[in-house]
């Protein structure tokens, strides 16, 4: 039986996002995640988990001036020291909040970096954070992105995700596998998910196109679903999509999934 998290960046924005764990919870969330932390006092999200019975599933390593575009630093050559102190800034919140595993983004290609300087730079940051993060008790994960939502993002594919992960050789480094940005990527979702299972942690769904509600797209969620359930995926499910006509209102699909 899948277990899902409401995506708190995405999900019920009609609210302030501290309300938003309430909001989860009278929904029918057990966990949430969300981009980042870091604008909030860890103490007062650990207050807002407590009251509303809700597990933290995750968050990313900072990642640099989203406000400005940036989508991640980690394959940035200037800017390592940045992606080391981000990622005890990471581990300090992890452990108020109770989560054991953290989303690196690997960032979008700077101009003017060729393709290795960014892969041995996203490599060598990989391996730190994993190590650092191992010793703390926290899983660290990694996902490729779509390059038409984000041009120029560097890990955009499953393939290639994994093969940078053995390069980096830890076992505390497992892939977040987002079906949306998969199935704009590379399709064949089912295959893929089955062939890598034992490399994935994480899994985080939209519908394509729009990225809204499943159900909305594409996408064959009610066969998925029952995919990972025969695969026996015992993580969770992070709802990372734009809903399309308020929150509560397209969540009928959840209602059938459970």
């Amino acid at each position: 039986m899948a277990k899902f998290a409401a995506n708190l960046s995405m999900l019920f924005t009609e609210v302030d996002f501290l309300d938003r764990f309430q909001a989860a919870a009278e929904a029918g969330f057990k966990g949430v995640e969300y981009l980042f932390p870091y604008d909030f006092e860890a103490a007062e999200i650990k207050q807002r988990l407590d009251d509303n019975g809700l597990s933290q599933v995750l968050f990313n390593l900072p990642a640099g001036d989203w406000g400005a575009g940036e989508r991640g630093i980690a394959c940035h050559p200037d800017r390592v020291e940045e992606f080391r102190a981000g990622v005890d800034r990471a581990i300090e919140y992890a452990k108020v909040l109770g989560n054991t595993q953290v989303n690196c983004l690997a960032g979008i290609q700077p101009e003017g970096v060729s393709d290795d300087q960014a892969r041995q730079t996203l490599v060598d940051n990989l391996r730190f954070a994993a190590d650092k993060l191992e010793a703390a008790g926290i899983l660290l994960i990694a996902e490729p992105i779509n390059t038409r939502d984000i041009p120029g993002f560097f890990l955009n594919r499953t393939e290639q995700a994994l093969a940078l992960f053995d390069e980096v050789g830890s076992s505390n480094l497992k892939l977040q596998y987002d079906i949306y940005h998969m199935q704009i990527m590379e399709g064949d979702l089912a295959p893929t998910i089955e062939k890598h299972f034992d490399r994935i942690a994480h899994v985080q769904l939209a519908d394509n196109p729009g990225r809204h509600e499943p159900g909305t797209g594409e996408i064959n969620y009610p066969f998925l679903f029952a995919h990972l359930d025969r695969l026996g995926y015992q993580g969770w499910i992070g709802c990372e999509y734009k809903p399309q006509a308020g929150t509560r209102e397209g969540l009928g699909w959840l209602d059938a999934a459970r």
